[in-house]
């Protein structure tokens, strides 16, 4: 089946990203993204206003995707679309759309895992990309998860290590928010940490047994740091900010680095792949590139456009589950939480 002509028609809407796109076996033919960006003057997705704009989105944005990709539907081998983890009322409007167009064209549908998506972008077919070899180490980084997983083939995987309460993109986005920058603060502490001292202001690494990941403890900590200084010195934030930035990113970078290496360590797997809205921050790839070098580890990054939410990976999931049969009936309904 894998030399026949597939084309995969792929939903996401799992947050604040309204996104399809239509694939032919392993190459994008288009990928569209609609971004949300009422979320901004509050600071943060609202779940209510996400779920109202996917309606007003998704119908535009799969009739892009199919323009672009110069297709037909009914050339359609099948839909994929995104189950869950997510917001549950933007993964409905997802779901409740794909379910119907499936049919409505009598075709198969495919149910797709989020994170498991964000793995399995790696083996989108672009030119001069190298796709991970099994067995390989998966850092998973976004703003709802922060996982470590023992990717042993396409749809065989195990969850090493995740975190124990808030996801790394979170804990980017409340730093920044405490820091008094606008949602989505995580890329604003990148692009200013670039400029800054990494070493100016020490923060505490959290001990966590195992792989398991936690993050609630820093954003405490940063939240009281910078009260402290603060009530000294109201203008202290935009006279360090660069600085601040810096050391907040400096000490995320290697509470992840400690502990992908200690799981290289475990495993004996050298191959590692990031992937996720957070695989796109500068300080991770930097991180991953220079212990590729230290370590002799095989490092893959993705495309930035593959790291936010986008429906290629979807996609992409969809085409490897189609080959093997792995297809879902029209009883099937969201998932807010959906382990991989």
């Amino acid at each position: 089946m894998e030399n026949k002509t597939i084309y995969i028609l792929a939903i996401e809407s799992s947050c604040d990203d309204t996104s399809a796109a239509v694939l032919l076996n392993k190459k994008v033919l288009s990928n569209v993204v609609a971004t949300q960006k009422i979320h901004q003057e509050y600071g943060g997705v609202v779940p209510e206003l996400a779920s109202r704009a996917h309606q007003q989105n998704i119908v535009p944005v799969v009739h892009q995707a199919l323009t672009r990709a110069n297709i037909d539907k009914k050339l359609l081998s099948a839909i994929a679309f995104t189950r869950g983890p997510g917001l549950l009322g933007s993964l409905l409007v997802g779901t409740s759309f794909a379910k119907s167009l499936a049919l409505g064209l009598h075709i198969p549908l495919i149910e797709v895992n989020h994170m498991q998506a964000h793995i399995l972008a790696h083996f989108i077919e672009e030119q001069d990309y190298q796709a991970p070899s099994f067995p390989f180490l998966a850092l998973t980084l976004s703003g709802g998860h922060t996982q470590i997983v023992l990717v042993k083939d396409y749809l065989n995987m195990e969850i090493l290590g995740e975190t124990l309460d808030d996801a790394v993109g979170e804990a980017f986005d409340k730093s920044a928010k405490i820091l008094g920058l606008p949602y989505p603060g995580g890329p604003l502490i990148d692009t200013y940490a670039q400029l800054g001292n990494p070493k100016a202001f020490p923060f505490p690494k959290p001990k966590v047994a195992g792989l398991n990941f936690s993050f609630s403890g820093l954003k405490t900590s940063i939240l009281y740091f910078i009260q402290k200084e603060v009530k000294s010195n109201p203008n202290f934030v935009l006279e360090n900010r660069n600085d601040i930035c810096a050391s907040i990113q400096h000490t995320i970078v290697h509470i992840l680095m400690d502990k992908i290496v200690e799981a290289v360590k475990r495993t004996g797997v050298k191959h590692v792949a990031i992937g996720g809205g957070v695989s796109a921050n500068s300080g991770i790839r930097a991180a991953l590139k220079a212990a590729e070098k230290k370590y002799g580890w095989h490092v893959y990054l993705p495309k930035l456009e593959y790291c936010t939410d986008n429906a290629a990976m979807i996609g992409i999931t969809g085409y490897f589950k189609f080959i093997q049969n792995k297809l879902t009936g029209q009883n099937i309904s969201a998932k807010a939480r959906y382990k991989i």
